[in-house]
């Protein structure tokens, strides 16, 4: 076969197999049941083929890209030699299944032809609730898994066909929303089956040896064009440090180490010096930390590599046990996003060393993930979303807002959804002027969220960052706004750290108002020119004493832009840093 490759048909197959991963996507987005698959989009589709290696993934969230190989490679060792035509599997434990954290679950289904696997149509889902210590199963305060809620290694959710009368009943009795989760993993099967379907027509018209012998190519082709990008980044060995701000009150920060190494065609991330594991649901598993190392490659590479297994042959991952990109059992992880997102952020920035003009100055650090839970009218209610999103600045242009952070392709859940479905009220949601990192081109703004609760005793929990350690810029440019969290009660208004571990309750009449940091700067902001910044004042992002203090633009009150005073005032500021060099 790869003696003989059509590269017209190489094109139909790649395309096909993306066709097949964006069907179950889509299939997966109209039919679930919680807003947070539904309209945050906090899921992943894949067509893997009959080793369980990724041909294809839905145009979903990038995070998980990498954690289908290692699931499915446990899913295939474990049952080997026990896997019928009609069977489906269900599984969520990092330890056990290979997971990334309990809300996640796995719901993959063979796919047969003539007695014989021919690959794999696999999704994973973010489910509203799996048990555990608060609702939402994202804790902060768990210590060990067994506190996070349903733990499932991979199980037969369908036998030959057949669906499990026990399973589902055990998953309802420990989850707080069972008609939810139940009702995504029905809306997990149905994407399933149109992958089947998708495949087995794929098939029909060619022939398994050749789709086979053509996904083999793909994983080829792909690792030939990764190889190609890689040899384009300067060889050299690139480290760069960040952090999460830590948990409760009195957080201590955890450290991230990285050194990136660029050697010919291939490149190694090693994070040997990273913070051990911490008594707290932000740990990672290996998988997980490999994902996010893919992703954020991935990033750097042209547009047509196919998001297929073969392009991360190249790239290897180094994390020491036990630390927290590589945790061992019973450590939680049900809040392990947030060092996922971190981990992208090292790899930039690293990257900002060897390609700057390829990767943008620090952004907002990921979602903010607010969760509520209460009962109204006798019924019990979970809301968790998925906060998103304010990028740095790059070499080309303003940062971007309104966007989620490139490790994740999700969306705010929209402010009719939630007033409609839940007792809260969204009283302000928008941008919020200076925020910005200052830098020839402009980090983006941070955004607000303000909820006001409707009803009492409604438990409140959130896991964010970037409190302490704002976004860094780049290349002279300033860092963004750190994020904000503000509380207002019958106690008055407080600022919360960026993850409570205390269980918080709140009454009808309290306001969570969050403030996402502010993407970083750059460039020198001194360098942006006067018009632009004129233009910022004018649409409301910064005020006229930002544009004095942070770019040396005078702008009158009556709005016009003084250019002789501006040029005395970045001239006054030159000739200070002059005498300073001296």
């Amino acid at each position: 076969m790869k003696d003989n490759v059509d590269p017209i048909l190489l094109e139909v197959f790649k395309n096909g197999f993306e066709a097949i991963a964006d069907e179950m996507a889509l299939i997966l987005m109209r039919t679930a049941h919680s807003p947070i698959v539904r309209d945050a989009m906090d899921f992943s589709t894949a067509l893997c083929d009959a080793e369980g290696r990724n041909l294809a993934q839905g145009l979903t969230t990038p995070m998980h890209l990498g954690s289908f190989h290692d699931a499915m490679r446990h899913l295939i060792g474990e049952y080997q030699g026990d896997i019928a035509d009609g069977d489906v599997f269900i599984g969520n434990d990092p330890y056990l299944a290979s997971g990334q954290h309990l809300p996640d679950i796995y719901v993959i289904r063979p796919i047969f032809h003539e007695g014989a696997v021919q690959g794999w149509a696999a999704t994973i889902a973010h489910h509203v609730d799996v048990g555990g210590l608060v609702p939402g199963s994202n804790s902060l305060s768990a210590v060990e898994i067994h506190q996070e809620g349903l733990r499932l290694p991979f199980l037969k959710l369908r036998r030959a066909g057949v669906v499990d009368p026990v399973l589902p009943k055990v998953i309802a009795a420990n989850v707080r929303m069972p008609d939810q989760v139940l009702g995504d993993i029905e809306a997990q099967l149905a994407a399933t089956q149109a992958g089947a379907r998708g495949l087995a027509a794929m098939i029909a018209r060619y022939g398994a040896r050749t789709v086979r012998g053509y996904g083999e190519v793909l994983h080829d082709y792909a690792e030939r064009m990764a190889r190609a990008a890689i040899r384009a980044i300067p060889d050299g060995v690139y480290a760069f440090d960040d952090h999460i701000d830590g948990l409760g009150d009195a957080p201590e920060p955890v450290h991230f180490r990285l050194r990136l190494t660029v050697s010919g065609d291939e490149v190694t991330a090693d994070w040997t010096g990273t913070s051990p594991q911490v008594r707290g649901g932000i740990n990672a598993p290996l998988s997980f930390c490999k994902s996010n190392v893919y992703a954020a490659l991935r990033s750097v590479m042209g547009d047509d590599v196919p998001n297929c297994h073969g392009y991360t042959r190249p790239i290897h991952v180094v994390a020491p046990e036990a630390s927290v990109l590589n945790c061992t059992y019973p450590a939680p992880c049900g809040a392990r996003g947030i060092t996922g997102y971190r981990i992208v952020d090292c790899v930039f920035g690293a990257l900002a060393q060897a390609v700057p003009d390829k990767v943008a100055a620090d952004g907002a650090g990921g979602s903010t993930l607010p969760s509520f839970s209460g009962r109204v009218d006798g019924r019990t209610f979970v809301f968790s979303e998925c906060v998103m999103g304010v990028w740095g600045a790059t070499s080309g242009h303003d940062g971007q807002e309104g966007v989620p952070h490139m490790a994740s392709n999700q969306a705010n859940v929209p402010i009719e959804t939630i007033e409609a479905d839940y007792p809260i009220r969204i009283e302000r949601y928008g941008l919020v002027p200076d925020t910005g990192g200052a830098g020839r081109n402009r980090g983006g703004l941070g955004i607000v969220r303000e909820y006001r609760m409707l009803a009492d005793d409604l438990y409140f929990g959130v896991r964010s960052d970037k409190v302490v350690h704002p976004p860094h810029g780049l290349f002279g440019g300033q860092d963004g706004a750190p994020a904000i969290n503000l509380l207002r009660d019958a106690r008055g208004e407080r600022r919360l750290p960026a993850m409570p571990t205390a269980a918080l309750t709140l009454q009808s009449g309290d306001v969570y108002r969050h403030v996402m940091a502010g993407g970083g700067g750059f460039g020198d902001p001194f360098t942006r020119e006067p018009e632009r910044v004129l233009e910022d004042l004018i649409d409301g992002r910064i005020t006229r004493d930002h544009a004095r203090q942070a770019y040396g633009v005078v702008v009158t009150e009556a709005g016009v832009l003084d250019l002789a005073a501006t040029a005395a005032l970045r001239a006054e500021r030159e000739n200070a840093q002059d005498a300073h060099r001296h």
